[in-house]
């Protein structure tokens, strides 16, 4: 058969546009279709924009501990607008970056909506049909909300970046990193922050220790949160929505934002009528090599609700160059991936969970949790964590988890020595550098817990 198309990529975020790109490099007829922006969540409304708002929600605490260094400040408000205007700015320019990576590199693009008609073709939502060798599926995911009375008022992440003057005060509704990160940075911005959520402590899935003393950290720096605590129904009133939580108390929030959780972009793809079966949440299903059960039809990213970060869904679409147009099978792996979340403190992690180890093997734990020379001088009460969860019997360290200012920076250099299969004695034959907050993980000699 012939086709029009070597590949043809839906979903132009960062697995999509890398897929499309590496494999029009190595020669191959490419082809992209994306409906909105390109450059997808991470770019346009997740990784990229919120990092920028983190950093615009650390000054203050910057502001304050200069002047504990002696330094004269004559500190102003934070203008939203001024900041959101530089923000957009720096979006549009990113995302013509992305298209033109794809445009330098021959991939043809179509700024429209495209769905499966069969294991071969898509059509495009201005009715047209472009047919394909293969197909490569990357929609990633969006925020939902629960459905209560009310709900229809909230926002989600999707609109923060959005809004046209900041909320005085705002509930933000989950215990994920998502809310966590937007508690955080709204704080840190001067709005009073409500978090609900219903489990016994968030960040559920993480170290236990390192996501208590997150909470602890958040309550402190003016958090309200309330845990075992969850939203019943919503109603506007005169100067915002008035919402009941599940212990019976009323409060009005000028902003509800609801960060519940994401589902996979998989409606009217067209996936039945081609063939690929998909999961309990929607997710595409897929082997290791991210290939359907249609032998040419593939998908990564967070459509397929495996782990769902972009430099993830990057690995994957470079996995799949590698599989179908280089010959060289290569599945995924999934193991070892060090990953930040950026509340305030940061938190950085790679392996398991003293939890999740704990019921792996016989493990010992190394745990220092301390007041930093930055802060400690400014008077500030913040304190930080490095923890190592090392395996009795082969040495190896399978976790490390570190809560502290810029611990993002620094598990991507742990992650490269745990993911080599490093030991705890590497780790103790490493010189530390002094004065750092990380030189704990290698000058920790005693475990505080074994089992």
């Amino acid at each position: 058969m012939t086709f029009d198309y070597d590949l043809f990529v839906i979903g132009g975020g960062s697995g999509g546009v890398r897929a499309a790109r590496v494999a029009a490099q190595g020669g191959a007829k490419v082809a992209l279709a994306e409906e909105d922006r390109y450059g997808g969540t991470c770019v346009i409304r997740g990784c990229v924009p919120k990092k920028l708002m983190v950093f615009a929600s650390e000054y203050p605490a910057a502001v304050a501990d200069a002047q504990s260094y002696g330094w004269t400040v004559h500190a102003g408000g934070f203008d939203w607008p001024v900041f959101r205007g530089k923000l957009h700015a720096e979006l549009d320019r990113l995302e013509n970056v992305y298209r033109g990576i794809l445009k330098n590199n021959g991939v043809e693009s179509f700024d429209a909506r495209a769905r499966l008609v069969d294991p071969h073709t898509v059509e495009l939502s201005d009715g047209s049909r472009k047919s394909a060798r293969h197909i490569l599926i990357a929609t990633g995911g969006r925020p939902v909300k629960p459905d209560l009375p009310g709900a229809e008022h909230a926002i989600t992440s999707n609109e923060i970046f959005h809004l046209e003057s900041l909320p005085k005060s705002i509930l933000i509704i989950g215990g994920g990193y998502i809310a966590c990160e937007f508690a955080c940075i709204l704080n840190g911005l001067g709005v009073k922050v409500t978090q609900y959520y219903r489990g016994a402590q968030i960040l559920r899935g993480f170290d236990e220790e390192a996501r208590g003393l997150i909470s602890d950290e958040m309550i402190q720096s003016g958090v309200n949160l309330h845990l075992g605590t969850n939203i019943v129904d919503m109603a506007e009133v005169t100067g915002g929505y008035r919402v009941t939580s599940t212990n019976g108390s009323e409060e009005v929030f000028e902003q509800v934002m609801f960060a519940t959780g994401r589902a996979p972009n998989t409606d009217d793809l067209g996936l039945e009528a081609a063939g690929v079966n998909t999961g309990r949440k929607g997710e595409i299903l897929v082997d290791e090599y991210s290939q359907t059960g249609v032998p040419s039809i593939y998908a990564i990213g967070d459509v397929t609700d495996r782990v769902n970060l972009t430099p993830v869904a990057i690995r994957e679409g470079m996995a799949f160059v590698e599989t179908v147009f280089n010959g060289n099978p290569t599945p995924v792996d999934h193991d070892l991936i060090p990953t930040a979340i950026f509340t305030q403190p940061e938190m950085g992690t790679v392996g398991l969970s003293e939890e999740d180890a704990r019921e792996q093997e016989p493990i010992e734990v190394y745990s220092t949790s301390f007041r930093p020379m930055q802060t400690a001088f400014a008077d500030r009460p913040d304190r930080v964590l490095m923890k190592l969860i090392v395996s009795q019997e082969t040495r190896k360290v399978l976790g490390c988890h570190i809560v502290a200012p810029g611990a993002g920076e620094m598990i991507q250099l742990a992650g490269i020595a745990i993911k080599m299969g490093a030991t705890k004695e590497d780790f103790d034959r490493t010189v530390a550098v002094h004065p750092t907050m990380s030189e704990e993980l290698v000058t920790m000699k005693t475990p505080v817990r074994t089992g």
